[in-house]
């Protein structure tokens, strides 16, 4: 931790004790304690939110790109027209394209008769 050895460390607590005094040291050292785990959560919490950001920015890009394609598509979509349509009739089908429908349909089959049923 900062390259501080147990020499270092002991003569800046002796300083500390010639300075501060012995009876304030240990408030002196529970504020310190609590102000450095202050900072570390603040710390993280600054670090998590910077991740929140970078990782919103890298899901908004593609989901507007996706958006555009999209666009491009219902556009492309829009703007083909079939060969023999005509353009302004869109939404009407056309009787040709009803008889095959119909055509293509099967009969619907008889009921099966009930042997129960002695009417018939």
């Amino acid at each position: 931790m900062f390259g501080l050895g147990m020499p270092e460390i002991l003569l800046i607590l002796a300083i500390a004790l010639i300075v501060i005094g012995p009876k304030k040291l240990p408030e002196l050292a529970k504020t310190l304690g609590r102000a450095m785990g202050e900072f570390k959560r603040s710390a993280q919490d600054f670090k998590k939110s910077i991740d929140l950001d970078t990782t919103l920015k890298d899901i908004e890009t593609p989901a507007s790109d996706l958006k555009n394609i999209i666009k491009e598509a219902n556009l492309e979509k829009e703007t083909i027209v079939e060969p023999g349509d005509d353009p302004g009739s869109k939404n009407q089908d056309s009787p040709e394209k009803e008889a095959t429908e119909t055509s293509s349909k099967e009969p619907a089959s008889p009921a099966p008769k009930d042997p129960e049923n002695k009417n018939e």
